[in-house]
């Protein structure tokens, strides 16, 4: 007979100085699949269930696929949206073989600081001790103890942007596979230092990460790991367990990985001040994209605070305000969410000259107020487009109504749903070629690279002072564990 598998998605990157509530209409706005939907949005993608159903192909197992949810970052997930989309996963656990499991890793719900370790007590609770559960992860997961004991592996991504979910699916499909045979039974040893951020916030391509990546590639090839996963943590989180983390997945008792994970987090702990991200003032910034170099390249100019990917409400207008007052001409930028001003375009009607206050509507004090615009009602979109780039995988992406609007020479594109810029199809499916742009505006910490790097001639990276700010001192943590580093000298 051929085993049952279950392969589901449930994906939160919690901010938890949001005031926005994500509850199951923040999923569906992103991505909220039940089981028959599963298959045509996802076979044949280069996505964690693009690779779970290939991996259910080649070792002919019966994949069931209750639900596939994740929401763009923002506040604490509710306790109705949580318990539902949880729901579906734990009703579809009857004559199961093995689990296998894309979660971000840095959940939080009103009632759980760590929702994924909540979850996956739940499901241990209903599947017992013998079912192996393999979990991907997003390299910027809060990995706690919780979750190291209910999962078998945990196996996170290696690359930010991430462009791997793919690989690393296949990679804990391979160890399910070894486990439900018999092979092996993998368990996972955690390791932490009190770091609120470090690892340069996860960056793929700077030393310590790769560093990590390749002591860890050793293991696994040596024999004396399953499977390395660094975790550089989310610092918006103001939760006890926040921080960087090393997971070691080894066979038999986890203690055989304890001195492994200790020897990586040690590493970490003592590269800890290691930093690539330097800002450049905004006046600066906007000077530079006046100087071209001839090479007919956009400068990308990407604001690490106002970034939705870590749960900014990307409505700041900080940077906006800056192009307008420059006067600059031959630009454009992604986004400002903004629903209302989305609708009062729409009912003006495309072609229509406009004046409205746009963004900074969520917490005015934050990023950037309200923005007072004239402008052109260029084009009105449904948001609906297929990301085709690195790491847009070929699923297909909705940001809600959205809108071009052209405020002097600057093409700025107004989102109902929120979310950062990772794919040129942002720009393309409202008309805009940001290539052939002199400046491309961008709201993204490091996502945006894979897609915009590459035609870019330069990029230059600003904060804001919006809710993502790198000010970690000006951060109103209460709840994360002290001393920690850097906010106490240790």
């Amino acid at each position: 007979m051929s085993q049952r598998v279950l392969a589901a998605e449930f994906m939160h990157e919690t901010n938890t100085f949001s005031v926005q509530p994500t509850d199951e209409a923040a999923f569906r706005a992103c991505a909220f699949h039940l089981a028959g939907e599963i298959p045509s949005a996802y076979r044949g993608t280069r996505t964690a269930l693009g690779a779970a159903f290939e991996a259910a192909g080649e070792f002919g197992w019966n994949l069931t696929t209750p639900i596939a949810a994740h929401a763009n970052p923002s506040g604490r997930v509710t306790d109705a949206a949580f318990d539902r989309i949880a729901g579906e996963i734990l009703t579809d656990c009857d004559g199961l073989d093995g689990v296998l499991l894309h979660l971000h890793g840095s959940m939080s719900t009103r009632s759980h600081d760590d929702g994924e370790g909540e979850l996956l007590a739940r499901l241990r609770a209903r599947l017992g001790p013998d079912v192996p559960i393999m979990v991907v992860l997003d390299l910027h997961a809060t990995v706690t103890e919780a979750m190291a004991a209910h999962a078998n592996a945990l196996i996170a991504y290696r690359t930010y942007p991430h462009i791997d979910q793919y690989e690393r699916t296949w990679q804990a499909a391979r160890l399910l596979r070894r486990a439900m045979a018999g092979e092996i039974r993998p368990s996972v040893a955690l390791a932490r230092r009190p770091i609120l951020y470090a690892l340069d916030g996860g960056r793929t391509n700077s030393a310590p990460m790769m560093e990590l990546l390749r002591r860890g590639d050793e293991l696994e090839r040596s024999g004396r790991a399953l499977a390395v996963s660094i975790h550089a943590g989310f610092s918006s989180a103001d939760v006890h367990d926040i921080g960087p983390s090393v997971a070691v997945t080894v066979d038999g008792d986890a203690a055989g990985g304890r001195a492994e994970a200790e020897s990586l987090i040690e590493y970490a702990w003592q590269q800890r001040r290691h930093s690539t991200i330097h800002f450049t003032p905004l006046a600066e910034a906007i000077a530079e994209a006046g100087r071209p170099d001839g090479s007919g390249k956009p400068l990308v100019i990407a604001d690490y605070s106002d970034n939705p990917g870590a749960g900014a409400y990307g409505d700041g207008t900080t940077l906006l305000r800056a192009m307008i007052e420059a006067n600059v001409s031959d630009a454009a930028l992604h986004a400002i969410c903004d629903p209302q001003a989305v609708r009062e375009a729409q009912a003006a009607g495309v072609g229509a000259p406009v004046t409205m206050r746009l963004g900074g509507k969520v917490d005015p004090a934050i990023g950037g107020g309200p923005l007072t615009v004239t402008g052109h009602v260029a084009a009105i979109t449904d948001g609906e487009m297929i990301l085709s780039g690195p790491v847009g995988g070929g699923v297909r992406r909705s940001y809600g109504l959205s809108l071009l609007l052209r405020v002097g020479g600057i093409d700025v594109i107004v989102i109902s749903s929120n979310g950062q810029a990772i794919d040129l199809a942002q720009f393309t499916s409202l008309g805009v070629d940001p290539t052939r742009k002199a400046i491309v505006a961008v709201k993204s910490m490091q996502h945006f690279r894979a897609a915009f790097e590459p035609i870019a001639r330069k990029v230059v990276e600003i904060d804001t002072g919006a809710l993502c700010t790198k000010d970690f001192k000006n951060r109103p943590y209460r709840n994360i564990r002290r001393p920690i580093w850097p906010l106490d000298e240790i």
